[in-house]
């Protein structure tokens, strides 16, 4: 008996000795400790051979649309990134989750991918709030967040001007978008009055319409109305007729697809035929089902690109995306694709998956060429890149122009 009990007390204190040798690690993504420094030993998502990153987006419920091409782009990067040998040598390995639509979702999603799955980063949500929702999370256990589409200032930089500094976006933010809208209203088009259509629920709605009326009074335009709806409302000709009563010879209408199809088709039937714009949420398949083809021309969106732009990094990845799904990659598609290399470029640069490296390797991104841009990071972790102007003519996008900031 005593001889096995000393036996028992050295390999106990051998297994101790083995454990101790190997360093120790923290969890939900945060830094490794313990070995050489610049090591990437035992950093967050680092999983030996892989780097795990989680995708957090709408796959199912309301805004679908924006998450399904969010990941579907964020998927055709991944497959890219691993066929040419990974990053540092190590492959990606990929939690995707679907948030639903749903805030208590994505949280909940957040919750599972830093504590149990231990990512490096989550990729997603597709939307500003379901993003936001995630901020806290991905903050207090170190986790990159990148959203490809959440466009609301307040994703990156809170109210107190603090900038959340594990959360970045390839996206640009809504007041660019509502100030591109209005300088090409007053510019190209030439309109000195105007109305704002806009969600009164939505800050996405809400921050462009600020912007729009801020740069287009400063212009010397004049917004003749002002008229709000909710998000869910499916009648829309009472308000369209107080619209048409002040005589705007343009409309802006920031929104999502789902609302604005129904305000498109029911103000042609009212025969208001001025102008129409609105901005990246109208980027949905769904729009032109909604709103028909007919009455979408002489309509305009702000977007993040053209996949008729004739740009050569651009058309390289149309076709590939066309190879791999079938279809001409939208906006969000681009987007997707784009968060991705933003993060592996990042990576790269880190030379480590340690996340307090790659997070100011994120923030030091500088004349990064991407398919939607090439991106600069400012001190608010937002990219400064170009702005695309769509034209739909018969129900079908139609490159414009570019804006550069």
């Amino acid at each position: 008996m005593k001889k096995k009990f000393m036996l028992l007390l050295m390999s106990i204190f051998l297994v101790g000795m083995l454990a101790a040798c190997g360093g120790s690690t923290t969890s939900g993504g945060g830094s490794s400790s313990g070995g050489e420094s610049g090591s990437d030993s035992g950093s967050g998502g680092d999983d030996g051979d892989t780097i795990k990153i989680g995708l957090n987006f709408e796959l199912s419920g309301p805004v679908a649309s924006y998450g399904s091409s969010d990941a579907e782009g964020a998927e055709l990067a991944i497959e890219e990134i691993n066929a040419n040998g990974g990053i540092l040598g190590k492959q990606i390995e990929v939690i995707k989750q679907d948030n639903k639509s749903e805030t208590q979702e994505a949280v909940a999603i957040a919750t599972r991918l830093t504590s149990q799955d231990k990512v490096l980063a989550i990729i997603g949500s597709a939307t500003s709030g379901n993003t936001i929702a995630q901020v806290q999370i991905a903050n207090d256990t170190k986790t990159l967040l990148l959203t490809p589409s959440g466009t609301a200032p307040n994703v990156t930089e809170n109210e107190d001007g603090s900038i959340n500094e594990y959360v970045f976006r390839t996206s640009y933010i809504d007041p660019f978008q509502g100030t591109v809208a209005a300088n090409f209203a007053l510019d190209e088009l030439g309109v000195k009055t105007a109305a704002i259509y806009n969600d009164n629920a939505s800050d996405y709605a809400k921050g462009l319409a600020d912007a729009f009326k801020e740069t287009f009074e400063a212009g010397g335009g004049t917004i003749v109305a002002e008229e709000s709806y909710v998000a869910g409302d499916t009648d829309f000709r009472s308000t369209l007729t107080n619209i048409k009563s002040a005589d705007p010879e343009f409309i802006f209408i920031p929104g999502y697809y789902e609302e604005v199809g129904l305000i498109v088709k029911q103000a042609r039937e009212l025969e208001i035929t001025v102008p129409l714009m609105g901005a990246d949420g109208w980027d949905s398949p769904k729009l032109v089902e909604l709103a028909g083809a007919v009455n979408l021309n002489n309509t305009f969106i702000t977007n993040h690109y053209s996949s008729q732009d004739p740009d050569e990094r651009i058309q390289d990845f149309v076709k590939r995306f066309e190879e791999k799904f079938g279809k001409k990659p939208d906006s969000f598609n681009a987007l997707g694709y784009d968060t991705v290399y933003f993060l592996a470029d990042a990576i790269e640069r880190a030379g480590s998956t340690d996340p307090e490296a790659v997070k100011n390797a994120l923030k030091e991104t500088e004349n990064l060429e991407l398919v939607t841009g090439t991106i600069t990071v400012d001190e608010k972790h937002n990219p400064i890149k170009s702005a695309t102007i769509l034209e739909y003519v018969d129900g079908e996008q139609t490159f414009r122009t570019k804006v550069e900031p």
